[in-house]
């Protein structure tokens, strides 16, 4: 089996980010919301899924976060920032680990699995970008320097209502980097990010 690629932990967002328009069909959606439910019931009773992609569409390679919310607070989010596997077994792997794999809260219990909402954000492959192309709510950043590398997703700029130097800086501190990293030789990469959930279908 290959490696999985690394797993990120994403800043929190609102469970009522709007529903993107995007090249995922509503059948499509229902069928990955349902398999990241899948994949979170599975683990808890101890059984396998099948990780095939059911079709060519779902084998695309993509990046892809699950964040999970309970009560409309943040219950775990982790996600994949590069395209490295298919977005099915993406949402599944996802999923699974932001049910059981994000430090910031304990293991989802199975008592809690039927009430969890679900939101998935698709992401395309980071492209490289000028900063003064970012465009706030379209696009999310990946900012890498010196062996470090912060992610943000699109929804984050829109909910902390920040301007474009200011979610330029903030990926910098989330890379752990100088705030003006991105003016001064920082690697600077957009995506954009398809966003649904349970709520949205």
């Amino acid at each position: 089996m290959p490696m999985s690629p690394p797993l990120h932990n994403s800043p929190p967002v609102a469970a009522s980010s709007p529903v993107s328009a995007g090249e995922f069909s509503p059948q499509e959606r229902t069928l990955l919301l349902c398999l990241a439910h899948d994949s979170i019931s599975s683990a808890l009773d101890g059984r396998a899924i099948a990780l095939d992609p059911p079709t060519p569409h779902l084998a695309e390679p993509r990046g892809a976060f699950t964040s999970l919310y309970l009560r409309g607070e943040l219950r775990g989010c982790v996600g994949y920032v590069l395209p490295a596997s298919s977005v099915y077994r993406a949402v599944a792997e996802t999923a699974r680990a932001a049910a059981f794999e994000d430090n910031r809260f304990p293991p989802v219990t199975k008592d809690e699995a039927p009430h969890l909402e679900i939101e998935l954000s698709i992401l395309s492959p980071p492209q490289p970008i000028l900063p003064e192309s970012v465009e706030v709510g379209r696009h999310g950043l990946l900012i890498s320097q010196h062996g470090r590398r912060g992610l943000l997703l699109p929804q984050v700029a829109i909910e902390h209502k920040w301007d474009r130097a200011i979610f330029l800086e903030q990926t910098c501190r989330k890379a752990h980097l100088p705030p003006d990293a991105w003016q001064k030789g920082a690697t600077l990469q957009a995506f954009s990010a398809e966003i649904f959930s349970d709520k949205t279908l």
